[in-house]
């Protein structure tokens, strides 16, 4: 079994309702879920024209590897509703997988760990709630000390 994080947006509907369907389907499909960090509220990233979002990142113990697991995060989010219109348009869901143990890959569908984890408060913000001390295996420093460097000002907010 392998620990992967994924963050976990949302900015259409009932946005805590799609949060928690995205988690339970992903307990169910996926892995068992360790950890679920708070919910963040935050303003849209890439595309400024939009509703807030809900943030949230969980850690799971699975038995996927990593294009399988994506394979069925995408499929989640399809289930979900999620429509690739716009590149980071709205949403009702969208899961990002963000580190799979201390692996680091690139493949034309997956970069691991996500590229712009030390840029996007987002993520940091609730990854630090629930495990500050990670080490990313690129850049070589804990989520904490990631968190303290990031230059993202957008507002975020604990619910």
């Amino acid at each position: 079994m392998k620990i992967a994080y994924l963050g976990l947006g949302s900015n259409l509907g009932d946005r805590k309702k799609y949060l928690d369907a995205a988690t339970e389907m992903i307990g169910q499909q996926v892995g068992e879920i360790l950890q679920c960090s708070g919910l963040y509220e935050t303003a849209a990233w890439g595309v400024d024209d939009q509703p807030n979002y809900y943030n949230q990142v969980i850690k799971i113990q699975t038995n996927l590897y990593p294009l399988a697991l994506l394979k069925q995060i995408l499929s989640i989010e399809t289930a979900l509703g999620r429509e690739r219109i716009i590149k980071w348009g709205p949403r009702t869901i969208d899961i990002d997988f963000l580190f799979y143990e201390d692996y680091y890959f690139s493949t034309p569908e997956l970069t691991l760990p996500h590229p712009w984890i030390s840029s996007r408060n987002f993520v940091l913000a609730p990854l630090t709630e629930i495990s500050p001390d990670f080490i990313h295996p690129v850049l070589k420093k804990n989520i904490y000390e990631l968190s303290l460097q990031c230059t993202d000002q957008a507002e975020i907010r604990k619910i």
